[in-house]
Parts: structure tokens; sequence; C-alpha cells
């Protein structure tokens, strides 16, 4: 970890369950190799997701959050800083 990391909790609301939004969002953070966090459904419209790396590469993740895959929409995105931590590894999809 770089103390010059950020890290932020995201809720999307939207039409982002059964689109491969969380999918999608992985293939992305892939293309973002130093990004770090994951990416869950928390309920039928939700999804949350957590962003930890460079100011750059979590901008980047931010601004895909906010239109998704073309099968979604997003309605709302909610955007909060978080503390950095230790325990992010590689960005992943949890169920």
């Amino acid at each position: 970890m770089s103390n010059s990391e950020i890290a932020y909790h995201v809720i999307v609301e939207g039409r982002v369950t059964g689109v491969c939004f969380r999918w999608s969002a992985l293939d992305y953070a892939k293309e973002i190799s130093s990004l770090r966090g994951y990416i869950r459904n928390v309920s039928h419209d939700k999804v949350e997701a957590v962003i930890q790396g460079s100011e750059t590469h979590v901008g980047l993740m931010l601004n895909w959050l906010r239109h998704g895959p073309s099968s979604a929409r997003v309605d709302n995105i909610q955007i909060k800083c978080r503390a950095v931590s230790d325990n992010l590894e590689n960005f992943t999809v949890k169920t």
C-alpha cells in the first residue's frame, strides 16, 4: 500500500443487477492494474463497491460506475470517503 492511495465506499442504484454490472466492473478494474477492492450486489437494485488505489485510477473507476455497462441504468450513486485498508487485495466480485 502506498501513502498516496485513496479509498471510497460506493452505492450504485438503478438497473444494476442482472445486467452484468459487477462483472463488467471487474473487467474494467483489471484494465486499471493497481485498483483494489470489491463490488457486490446488496439488493435487487443496488450494488456496493469499495475502491482503493491512486487518485487517478480511483477517479477512472468512479467515472465508470456512474454509467456502468450499456445494459445498465444508473439512477443514483453515493460516494463516501473511507479509510485506506491494508486488507484489500485485487479488485474482486463478492457474492
